[in-house]
């Protein structure tokens, strides 16, 4: 949209700044509704971090370039605004590699249970640690079946959520006591502790016994979505949802304009106004509601007020293309299988703890622990024919542990550095050298891209390199929640991004209780 069609209308009932997933979630509820909506996006295209491109020049791989999978997107976001959008079930959950006795061995979750369990004794030398994972994510799957519905529901408070889990031993485990305790006490295996720890350490600097608890928060929120915790590929890759969105927010009537970046937004309790700026000069906008899809810092700033200090972010992504998956130091495993699932790197639980306590001493973790995953096995669409047909891969990274303070001093150095350390972690577990497989683009450079929590912060105003704006919340009201969770002490002024309580993850909700709390209140 031009910055002259914005400017045909100068009042809407609501103006949405920022239009990532769920600014748009907001927008497409909301307009459906009857409302008037603008969507001020300072970008030329919707989406933020959930979106699809073609870092690599000219390779036709389009890549789920920043978020990558899907768990927390209800159902009935994806019902009520008819959303053409499909997820992918992953028939392998995990593959993590490991020497034992000088032997290349792994544990593989996933292929059956009965398959599951003979991995867990062929690594474990017995069946008890299986047991244990079952009877613990037996309890952790009984809990994701009471909390993810109320993430679209009004805020429980913390004794209603409570009767609501109806399980005293999940709620301790989960809600009272650092992770660790229950990890080991129910694991003695170090790598089956470690891959059960991993879910609580994405995106989360965090030990297993962080008092704080937000290595617990992390957790839940990585076990609870779907109501079965699992993670699944979106065909088409991650703009394949964001743009179903502009879609439906498109076809309700609301007015999307891109390059059109939020400067100011002045309150005075009855509405608001927004400034906005263009390559061609100011214009302001007039709302009932202004609905804020960015950061908390972002919104403060605004508003004209002090913005609260960064959350720190602490992740390395790395997208690659591969001319052909790498063969493994373990036979007994099928890269094709080992590399679809969620493929563990140095992320046994006492090598997750140094890692840990390198980086708090401000080095870097000498194993970087990471995770890999291969979205085009089970969906080749994000892939041209010609690349299928040659038997193409794209792999995707994800490190922990690699907290922003490490990359301030230099941050391209830093960057290459962490980006070897990371890949020697994983050509360990190789039979061929990672170097081998990735494919070339159109100028003869290896396919491979990283983003540090400096380069996040710098492509998408990510404050920190957070990648969910702020510590992820508990589930249920606390002072200043609101009953949405998506409130501001400014009336008619919502945050509706990751940052608003039961924010995070790639999952709409604050977009679809901003909306909510709007028609209620009208």
């Amino acid at each position: 949209m031009s910055a002259h069609e914005a400017h045909r209308q100068r009042s809407y009932d609501v103006v949405v700044v920022g239009g990532g997933h769920n600014g748009l979630v907001a927008a497409a509820y909301l307009a459906r509704a009857g409302r008037s909506v603008l969507v001020l996006e300072r970008l030329d295209h919707t989406g933020g971090a959930a979106v699809s491109t073609s870092p690599f020049a000219g390779v036709d791989a389009r890549l789920s370039r920043y978020s990558y999978l899907v768990s927390l997107l209800p159902g009935k976001i994806v019902r009520d605004l008819g959303l053409d959008f499909r997820l992918r079930t992953r028939t392998i959950s995990s593959y993590t590699p490991v020497e034992r006795d000088g032997r290349a061995t792994g544990l593989l979750v996933g292929g059956g249970e009965e398959r599951t369990r003979e991995a867990f004794a062929r690594l474990t030398g017995s069946g008890r640690e299986y047991e244990a994972w079952q009877r613990f994510y037996g309890m952790t799957g009984r809990l994701a079946e009471r909390v993810f519905p109320t993430l679209t529901e009004p805020l429980p408070t913390r004794a209603e959520l409570r009767r609501r889990v109806d399980d005293e031993e999940a709620w301790r485990v989960l809600f009272e006591e650092p992770i660790g305790v229950a990890v080991e006490e129910r694991f003695a295996d170090d790598l089956v502790r470690g891959v059960v720890l991993t879910d609580a350490l994405i995106g989360t600097f965090a030990g297993a016994h962080d008092p704080s608890l937000v290595q617990n928060r992390c957790f839940l929120y990585h076990v609870i979505g779907g109501g079965t915790g699992a993670w699944d590929v979106p065909v088409g890759g991650m703009g394949a949802l964001t743009d179903a969105l502009a879609d439906a927010a498109r076809r309700a009537g609301a007015v999307l304009a891109t390059g059109h970046e939020a400067v100011r937004v002045a309150a005075d309790g009855r509405g608001a106004e927004v400034t906005y700026r263009t390559r061609d000069g100011e214009g302001t906008a007039a709302a009932r509601h202004v609905l804020v899809n960015a950061s908390p810092q972002a919104l403060a700033t605004l508003l004209g007020e002090e913005p609260p200090e960064p959350a720190e972010g602490a992740q390395l992504k790395v997208n690659m293309l591969l001319k052909r998956l790498p063969r493994l130091r373990d036979r007994s495993v099928d890269p094709r299988e080992a590399f679809s699932g969620t493929f563990h790197i140095a992320e046994g639980y006492e090598q997750l703890a140094t890692a840990h306590a390198q980086a708090a001493a401000g080095e870097l973790p000498a194993a970087p622990p990471s995770e890999i995953y291969c979205h085009s096995l089970t969906d080749p669409t994000i892939l041209g024919p010609d690349l299928v047909e040659q038997g193409y891969q794209t792999l995707t990274l994800f490190g922990l542990h690699t907290p922003a303070r490490l990359f301030a001093r230099d941050n391209d150095t830093v960057r290459e550095e962490l980006l070897k350390s990371t890949l020697a972690q994983l050509d360990a577990h190789l039979a061929e050298p990672l170097a081998d497989c990735l494919a070339t683009d159109a100028e003869g450079r290896p396919c491979i891209e990283a983003k540090t929590p400096l380069d996040l912060e710098h492509d998408l105003r990510l404050p920190g390199g957070n990648i969910f704006h702020r510590p992820l919340s508990w589930p249920y009201t606390e002072e200043g929640a609101g009953r949405w969770g998506v409130e501001t002490r400014h009336a008619g002024v919502l945050l509706c991004g990751a940052g608003a309580v039961r924010g995070g993850g790639v999952s709409g909700v604050p977009g679809h209780n901003a909306a909510m709390a709007v028609l209620e209140g009208s």
